[in-house]
């Protein structure tokens, strides 16, 4: 029992070291599955966040032993992995940034219309980008969590990429939920209050908060996957050393994530057409 103990005692000090060298990916992991939960009816949006939150946590179950054993027997792996997350994370951010840009109006009749007929297909897809989102920066904070306790023992590591994992996606769609679901708190409160005094003042306040709060977080989420993405590069390779000192390290990662973007939106794209026109 006394080893037991201890060995819990060194994992809680572990696992808060790690969930403080982790706070900056979930920062980032907040921002963006706040956009991705965003867009559905009021009816869908508690089980579309279900759904995302169970797939997080099978991402998480499928990611930590794998980094473990990744780990033990071929370091580098995880790095090329994480490398190639970053790629899909910057394509994705700058598909964002293109599709408002250049077909902005396209973009608002197809929301309206989903909006409208509540379509299951497209609920689906939205939650199977979001987890797919999610299992990339999962694989971040299990691999900065796990590099943290590098020369602990093995129970130790395990002890606190698991607590972290947990902390991790319970806090992230804790708060998520808290989000999109504003509105009704704030209904609730105009509904008690009989749409009168201190309480109805707030009530308003929530609901109409939630629509620019929701805005915000696209644009925050936008940024955050470029800044994970050049983050990822900078970190994790020696390319770029020689970047020019004293340049501000987020200049330099939103630099870097919105390069590695625009090449793979460019390689897509054209794969895409050329495959159309194949196809025609």
């Amino acid at each position: 029992m006394d080893d037991i103990a201890a060995l819990m005692d060194d994992v809680s000090a572990a696992a808060k070291v790690a969930t403080q060298k982790t706070a900056g990916v979930l920062g980032d992991d907040l921002a963006v599955n706040a956009e991705k939960a965003s867009g559905f009816v009021a009816s869908r949006e508690i089980p579309v966040l279900i759904a995302i939150t169970k797939g997080s946590f099978l991402n998480k179950l499928i990611i930590i032993p794998i980094v473990l054993l990744l780990n033990f027997i071929f370091p580098a792996a995880i790095k090329i992995v994480l490398i190639i997350g970053g790629f899909y994370l910057a394509y994705e951010g700058i598909e964002k940034v293109i599709h408002y840009l250049f077909h902005s109006k396209k973009v608002k009749t197809k929301v309206k219309i989903e909006k409208q007929n509540d379509n299951p297909v497209t609920e689906k897809q939205k939650i199977k980008s979001a987890i797919i989102t999610d299992f990339i920066l999962s694989i971040e904070i299990v691999i900065i969590a796990l590099s943290t306790v590098l020369d602990k023992s093995i129970y130790i590591q395990i002890g606190t990429v698991a607590i972290v994992s947990i902390l991790a996606t319970v806090g992230v769609y804790g708060i998520v939920a808290l989000i999109v679901r504003m509105d009704d708190a704030g209904h609730g409160l105009i509904r008690i209050s009989k749409n009168k005094g201190f309480l109805a003042t707030i009530g308003r306040s929530l609901v109409k908060l939630l629509p620019h709060i929701i805005r915000l977080m696209g644009v925050v989420g936008t940024i955050a996957l470029i800044l994970v993405a050049g983050g990822i590069f900078v970190h994790q390779t020696h390319i770029f050393e020689n970047f020019p000192k004293g340049f501000p390290m987020i200049a330099k990662e939103a630099l870097i994530g919105l390069a590695a973007g625009l090449i793979c939106f460019t390689v897509i794209e054209g794969f895409k057409k050329v495959f159309v026109k194949k196809s025609i």
